[in-house]
């Protein structure tokens, strides 16, 4: 069921605390070399301030380690960008729970924010302690989460939080209602003819998406490293490719429960070394010979790929087709971001290297939708349930006719 979302709530005069996901990469210098995750940000974070609620903005950056000279992970330069998109001052609070983070949230005005120093600098953060997530909870009088990144985690501010809040508002922001819309609505009931395309390296890691896809899906498309093990269990040559010989039987179980469901490459680019200067050549998928190795779906691949894809009406795409990073071995991986782009279909692209390939190859405006959240979009399309959005407060139906229709996030969406 949808969650409510933060245009829900009342927030005149009360403290909103807000998870979001400020995990941006950093120069050697801290400066913000793509802000992206801040910007995605902004209409929750909008909401609030303009209608007068007070915001506590809360996230984690990066890995920090006990023992360490942490400060390259401080969020105090995510507070700085923020203030320049909003043309206010934004302030930082030097510590997350402590003396200037209680000092700074109780100085708040209507309209005002703070971002508080990095979750993750508390060890309380990771361990989901419940007396850290109720020094946290103390904060505020509703609870947002617009973290979709983590929110199949159990850390702290993403589950603590919202149990120390009981009887409290608890709702999503915008971008976490359009990830539930899109992850979880659209794959519920899907346009059809539905087709998934999977890649990355390892069966082992999709394991659980295969299977809870191909329970759903009416095609199933596979492709980078881990086709090679797919070919193994077929009894195909795949050369020096990457290949997990101890998944040969699991792989071998998926063939024959998808049956002509799952799709497997009928031609792969070979190179005799991992770079771009090797020798290449392409071969039947299951015809690599013992000195070469797997880089890339082939050209025939690619077109039978992108011809089902054309024909769908929703597409789910995780994980690339090739080392998409070594041209010309990008070319499986450019072939089906095209084919999404130009197909008339909802188009749902999971997170990681498929969202980078998407982004850098200027489709991410031809595409439904592209997920924030690598890890968690993955674990969503296995057909998780995430306690971090449980135990967010369900979205009031309404019984009026005339209603508007559309699902709350500001995305001008229609369910």
């Amino acid at each position: 069921m949808a969650k409510k979302t933060i245009n829900a709530v009342d927030v005149a005069g009360k403290t909103v605390l807000m998870r979001v996901d400020f995990n941006v990469p950093l120069d050697e210098n801290l400066n913000i070399t793509d802000d992206r995750r801040i910007v995605m940000a902004l209409p929750s974070i909008k909401s609030v301030i303009s209608r007068g609620g007070k915001l506590v903005l809360m996230s984690h950056l990066g890995r920090p380690k006990d023992g360490e000279d942490n400060s390259r992970f401080s969020l105090k330069p995510t507070a700085v960008r923020l203030g320049e998109l909003l043309a206010q001052e934004v302030a930082f609070a030097t510590d997350t729970v402590g003396p200037d983070a209680q000092a700074k949230v109780a100085a708040l005005q209507n309209g005002g924010v703070v971002v508080l120093e990095n979750l993750r600098f508390e060890k309380g953060e990771k361990k989901g302690d419940p007396e850290f997530a109720a020094k946290l909870a103390a904060f505020g009088d509703i609870y947002c989460n617009d973290a979709f990144g983590t929110c199949h985690r159990t850390d702290a501010s993403m589950v603590g939080v919202p149990e120390a809040m009981t009887g409290k508002p608890r709702v999503v922001g915008f971008l976490v209602a359009k990830e539930i819309q899109y992850l979880t609505d659209t794959i519920a009931a899907p346009r059809r003819p539905f087709v998934a395309i999977l890649g990355g390296a390892k069966v082992s890691d999709k394991i659980n998406v295969i299977n809870n896809l191909l329970g759903i899906c009416d095609k199933v498309l596979i492709g980078g490293a881990m086709a090679y093990t797919f070919s193994l269990a077929k009894g195909g040559k795949i050369g020096k490719s990457l290949v997990e010989k101890d998944k040969v039987d699991l792989a071998k179980e998926l063939l024959e429960k998808g049956g002509e469901k799952l799709v497997l490459p009928v031609d792969t680019h070979c190179a005799d070394a991992f770079s771009a200067q090797s020798n290449k050549i392409i071969v039947s998928s299951d015809q690599i010979p013992d000195d070469y190795e797997g880089m890339d779906i082939g050209p025939k691949t690619s077109a039978l790929y992108a011809e089902i894809v054309k024909e769908a009406k929703t597409v789910v795409w995780n994980g690339p087709m090739g080392v998409c990073e070594i041209p010309p071995f990008d070319a499986g991986t450019k072939a089906v971001a095209e084919a999404i782009a130009e197909s008339d279909s909802v188009s749902i692209i999971g997170g990681g290297d498929s969202a980078a390939a998407i982004q850098k190859l200027g489709y991410a405006e031809k595409v439904s939708h592209v997920s924030t959240g690598g890890g968690a979009s993955l674990e969503m399309l296995e057909g998780k349930k995430f306690k971090a959005v449980e135990l967010l407060d369900d979205e009031e139906i309404q019984d009026d006719d005339s209603a508007t229709p559309g699902c709350g996030c500001g995305c001008n969406c229609s369910r």
